[in-house]
C-alpha cells in the first residue's frame, strides 16, 4: 500500500511545496490545538446533528455534508486565514495567477457503513477546459476527528499529477490519510483521491475541507450566496477579501451599486461595500498598458 508523508507543524513551506511537487499530497502533523478543534466542534454539531446525507453514491448516503463555514463557524473562518496554508496556497499558485480565493468549504462527516467514493481530480469541476500545465487548486482536509482506514480516511495516489489521465491506479499504488485529529492533508487540484470507505459500526469520521483557487475562477461554491453582504459585513476585512469580496487583478470581480444614484460607487472593488465613503485604494486603476501586456500571455 502507497503511503503519505508527514511533515511536523514546523515544517518550511518549501519543504510542502517539495512535497507536492512529488507527490501532490501530504499531511501535517498536529497543527492546530485540541481548543480549537473543541470550538470548531461547538459551531458545527448543530447542523451536523441533523440526518440529511447526501442524495448520490458520489456524496455518499450516508455522508453529511454541511456548507457555509464562514457565514456559521468563527472556528472555522480563523481555520480559513491559517498562516502557513495561506503562505502554502499564495506560493503553490502563484505561476497561474496574481492571487488565490477561498474556493470551497465544506464539513463533512462519513458515517458507519458508507461506501468508498470513487476516485477523481478536482480539477474536473471545470470541465476539463483547463491546461493541464494549469494547476487551479490547493486543497486542505482538516481532521476534527481521528481519521483512520477503517473509518474511512480520504484516499490518495501519491504522484498520480504526474500520470496519462486515463491511467487507472492498483490498490497497491492508493494511500490513506491516516491522521489525529488536529492534522490537515494537503492535496492539489490534479491528483486522484476520494472519501474512504467506513467499515466501521459505530465511529464517524469528519474533516472540515477548505479548498484555495486561482482568483480568475469561479468559486465551487457560490460565496456570495453562502456568506452574502448582510452577514459579511459583521466578517473581517480579510476573510471577506479570500471568499471574494474584492478585486481580483486588474477589474476582475468589480461592482457597481444599483441603488447608489450618484454613481459614486460605478466599477469599484467589492470592498468598498462595507464603507461609508469610498476608498481610493480599492478603486484605482493601473496603467491600461499594463492590462494589454498581460493579455497577450
Amino acid at each position: 500500500m502507497a503511503t503519505l508523508k508527514h511533515l511536523n507543524p514546523d515544517c518550511s513551506t518549501d519543504e510542502i511545496l517539495d512535497v507536492l511537487d512529488e507527490d501532490a499530497g501530504l499531511i501535517i502533523d498536529n497543527l492546530i490545538d485540541k481548543d480549537q478543534i473543541n470550538r470548531i466542534n461547538s459551531d458545527l454539531n448543530p447542523y451536523l446533528q441533523v440526518d440529511v446525507f447526501g442524495r448520490d453514491e458520489f456524496t455518499g448516503f450516508k455522508t453529511k455534508r454541511v456548507g457555509a463555514l464562514i457565514a456559521r463557524s468563527e472556528a472555522c473562518r480563523e481555520l480559513a486565514l491559517h498562516k502557513k496554508i495561506n503562505d502554502v496556497s499564495k506560493k503553490y499558485l502563484e505561476p497561474h495567477g496574481d492571487g488565490y480565493q477561498l474556493h470551497f468549504t465544506s464539513a463533512v462527516c462519513i458515517g458507519p457503513g458508507e461506501s468508498k467514493q470513487i476516485l477523481h481530480r478536482d480539477r474536473g469541476i471545470w470541465g476539463g477546459y483547463l491546461p493541464r500545465k494549469v494547476e487551479p487548486l490547493m486543497s486542505t482536509i482538516w481532521a476534527i476527528t481521528e481519521f483512520t482506514k477503517a473509518n474511512g480516511a480520504t484516499q490518495v495516489v501519491p504522484g498520480s499529477h504526474k500520470w496519462d489521465k486515463d491511467r487507472i491506479p492498483t490498490e497497491k499504488e492508493i494511500a490513506y490519510a491516516e491522521m489525529k485529529p488536529g492534522s490537515v492533508l494537503l492535496y492539489t487540484g490534479t491528483v486522484l483521491h476520494g472519501g474512504g470507505q467506513n467499515e466501521t459500526i459505530d465511529e464517524s469520521r469528519t474533516g472540515v475541507f477548505l479548498h484555495y483557487a486561482l482568483n480568475w475562477l469561479r468559486q465551487e461554491e457560490n460565496q456570495y450566496l453562502s456568506c452574502p453582504p448582510d452577514v459579511a459585513k459583521d466578517l473581517s476585512p480579510e476573510i471577506r477579501s479570500l471568499i471574494g469580496y474584492s478585486k481580483g487583478g486588474y477589474v476582475l470581480g468589480f461592482y457597481s451599486d444599483p441603488y447608489d444614484k450618484t454613481a459614486t460607487y460605478e466599477s469599484v472593488s467589492p470592498e468598498n461595500m462595507f464603507k461609508d465613503h469610498l476608498n481610493d485604494d480599492f478603486s484605482s486603476l493601473p496603467d491600461p498598458t499594463e492590462l494589454v501586456s498581460k493579455s497577450t500571455k
